[in-house]
């Protein structure tokens, strides 16, 4: 007999931006909740005010200028910035029902990103050593559009990933971004496509159903 579907998670839009403290103690509270079967699924789209978080692999030398608050994230990956016009997405998944694979989940999340921007009409992809989403920059080299971070306990995932939509790319400066000082950061405003927020999540939750359906056994089809 087989098991029935996990249900769908409950969707959380934040119109305003959550400091940075806040959405962490509220993401881990409800991790705990969900692992303890007392809560729903979330999946949580909002920005921050600026802040810059350091992952479990961030080396000290990687921020350069710290001119905003600095906060250890629990997350896999380096140093990210988070901000005004960058749409974020906290997906706290169960995987102990959903296929218990974290490569699997991380692989799905990408492509979920990638799929969402091709709908808003930008190619993007994954990049073979390089954690995250890219795409040509206006000067035709390859540039960062997005950022992936994710943290799994007790088979509840937490964080998620980034989007640059218009953010002020200076910001970045104080940090090597996800530790990687070859290449630049870029945004669908720089690339000439005007987005709000709204218009993004619309996007992104069109698919959805396509992004959980992926974590399911032999659906999620990795390279």
């Amino acid at each position: 007999m087989s098991m029935p579907s996990p249900k769908t998670p409950e969707l959380r839009q934040a119109s305003a931006p959550v400091p940075y403290a806040q959405a962490l103690t509220e993401m881990e509270a409800r991790n705990r909740a969900i692992a303890d079967g007392t809560a729903e699924e979330l999946v949580w789209l909002l920005e921050h005010p600026p802040v810059y978080t350091a992952g479990t692999s961030a080396a000290a030398d990687e921020l350069l200028d710290p001119r905003f608050e600095v906060f250890e994230a629990g997350r896999g990956g380096r140093y990210t910035y988070h901000g005004p016009g960058q749409r974020i997405g906290y997906i706290l998944l169960n995987l102990g029902e959903r296929g218990r694979d974290v490569r699997c989940f991380v692989h799905s999340l990408e492509g979920w990103v990638i799929a969402t921007l091709a709908d808003l009409g930008l190619e993007s992809w994954r990049a073979e050593g390089r954690v995250g989403i890219w795409t040509k920059d206006i000067d035709g080299r390859e540039a960062k559009i997005g950022a992936i971070g994710v943290r799994v306990r007790r088979w509840v995932t937490m964080h998620g990933f980034s989007v640059n939509l218009a953010p002020d790319l200076s910001h970045f400066t104080g940090i090597v971004p996800c530790g990687i000082e070859e290449f630049g950061i870029t945004s669908l405003e720089r690339l000439g496509i005007g987005l709000a927020p709204e218009a993004f999540d619309k996007a992104l939750l069109a698919r959805l159903d396509d992004f959980l359906a992926s974590l399911e056994g032999k659906a999620c089809s990795l390279p």
